[in-house]
């Protein structure tokens, strides 16, 4: 074998060495982008669900509240009470949506300041900050109720879910009541 043949096999050994580098480099770090993108989807799927269960936390305790002071309920807890469990409630709204701001896409955030917006309104209706006629009441949860549904559907586009929690097979959902509540708002 002459030196220009040795040459050669010395090229494609390091061709092939240079080669299988490279494709390896290309490969960890490809790895490592899609390691790094499902750990933030997870954090975003833990963001996106405590804010909402969050949001109706807040929700919950206010309707308590609201019922209580509206004569709608019998509450064995005081008023006082009652406007310490809907702090803590938004409290923990609050903190949710910090980590929505975080690590959410520009759509679920627009979906929860609108969200948000509707929240206080139930917030304040029930802490008298604000007077509201029961059905005025009702129609703010029903807002709240459908701009959930917004926030879970930009945040399922954020993080690539397919289908929508809204649309032609969803159709939509109304306040679940008691029927002498029913009765009450026809």
């Amino acid at each position: 074998m002459g030196a220009g043949e040795q040459l050669v096999t010395v090229g494609a050994v390091l061709i092939g060495a240079l080669s299988t580098h490279v494709t390896n480099h290309l490969m960890e770090r490809s790895r490592n982008r899609y390691q790094l993108l499902t750990r933030w989807d997870d954090k975003k799927i833990e963001a996106y669900g405590e804010y909402v269960d969050a949001a109706k936390m807040r929700i919950a305790s206010s309707v308590r509240l609201y019922e209580s002071r509206e004569g709608l309920r019998e509450e064995h807890r005081p008023e006082l009470e009652l406007r310490e469990e809907l702090a803590a409630a938004s409290r923990r709204w609050g903190s949710a949506f910090e980590r929505v701001m975080l690590l959410g896409g520009d759509e679920a955030i627009e979906a929860g300041h609108e969200l948000n917006v509707m929240l206080a309104e139930i917030d304040w209706q029930a802490t008298g900050r604000i007077i509201g006629t029961l059905p005025e009441w009702r129609e703010r949860h029903r807002t709240a109720f459908r701009l959930i549904n917004a926030f879970h559907d930009a945040a399922r586009v954020d993080l690539g879910i397919q289908g929508n929690v809204t649309g032609g097979k969803h159709p939509q959902r109304d306040l679940l009541l008691p029927e002498t509540h029913k009765a009450q708002e026809s």
